[in-house]
């Protein structure tokens, strides 16, 4: 695909930047959003903005979604202006958010009767690897499909990997969230434990980084515990969200989860306790207040 037309929907703060990203490799964008400085910033750089999601589609060889949920994706693909009633045969999809597996076969199955194809592509890294094209892209759908539109992928991320049938992505990003919070929380945790107890949170961490539970997710724990520093950009109500995510999904193939509903319950109590801005690491505090 030459020169394919973008249409871009969901310009926070990594879309913003992946949109940047594209537009800085000489990519044509259609742009919609809620952040009305990224809209505006994306204008300035000659995109241009379309006032529903068909209106989008209709202008598009490729339409990226960058939301929040399965709810939201499901949203602009369907209704009298989503994006369905406005697809072209020969159009891909991009959802590149953390969505429901079950959710994104169903939209995809919607669009092949249109003849449009659909990757699904969660990311993994920060909004600063989006503006330089060093994302994490686990991408999953059709091996044609993917193949169309990698160029394109490759000028966002550093690692773009091919996952295998639709749904695939998301269900992999699912696990990896799963792992990552669970390990935020328990760490959280265990520093919060140390804090009730009267044991020097700091000496703890060298302790316990000196040994095998080393991990970029303690060093940010660290971060907030102990410095009181919080810079995991990630946020409680997001975190929350990816693992009431991974338990429907294992709750519908008949998996227990009982760690992940663990987490899911101490993400939830933060969310009731007003964190859900705060990055996941704050949940420290729940842990100190509350009791650990």
């Amino acid at each position: 695909m030459t020169n394919p037309k973008i249409g871009f929907i969901g310009l926070g703060q990594m879309g913003g930047n992946m949109a940047e990203c594209l537009q800085n490799n000489r990519y044509d964008l259609v742009v919609m959003g809620r952040n009305r400085a990224s809209v505006e910033a994306t204008l300035a750089r000659g995109a241009v903005e379309a006032s529903t999601p068909k209106k989008l589609a209709l202008a598009s060889d490729i339409v990226m979604l960058c939301v929040t949920t399965s709810e939201a994706v499901e949203s602009l693909i369907y209704g009298d202006e989503g994006i369905l009633a406005g697809i072209k045969p020969g159009t891909t999809i991009i959802d590149f958010g953390t969505s429901i597996p079950a959710s994104t076969q169903k939209i995809g199955a919607d669009l092949a009767a249109k003849g449009a194809g659909m990757i699904d592509a969660p990311l993994g890294r920060t909004p600063a690897h989006a503006k330089d094209g060093l994302l994490n892209i686990l991408a999953a759908g059709d091996i044609d499909t993917f193949e169309k539109v990698k160029p394109v992928l490759d000028v966002l991320g550093e690692n773009v990997f091919y996952l295998g049938a639709l749904g695939s992505g998301h269900v992999t990003k699912l696990i990896n969230n799963f792992m990552g919070m669970t390990t935020v929380c328990a760490m959280s945790q265990a520093f919060a434990v140390a804090k009730r107890t009267g044991i020097d949170v700091q000496q703890l961490f060298d302790i316990m980084s000196a040994g095998p539970s080393n991990s970029p997710f303690m060093q940010f724990c660290k971060n907030y515990a102990v410095d009181g520093v919080s810079d995991l950009g990630f946020s409680i109500a997001n975190a929350a969200k990816d693992i009431g995510y991974f338990v429907q999904m294992t709750q519908e193939m008949n998996i227990q989860v009982e760690i992940a509903e663990g987490t899911a319950a101490n993400l939830a109590a933060a969310l009731e306790a007003g964190m859900g801005h705060g990055n996941v690491p704050e949940i420290y505090d729940l842990f100190v207040h509350r009791g650990a």
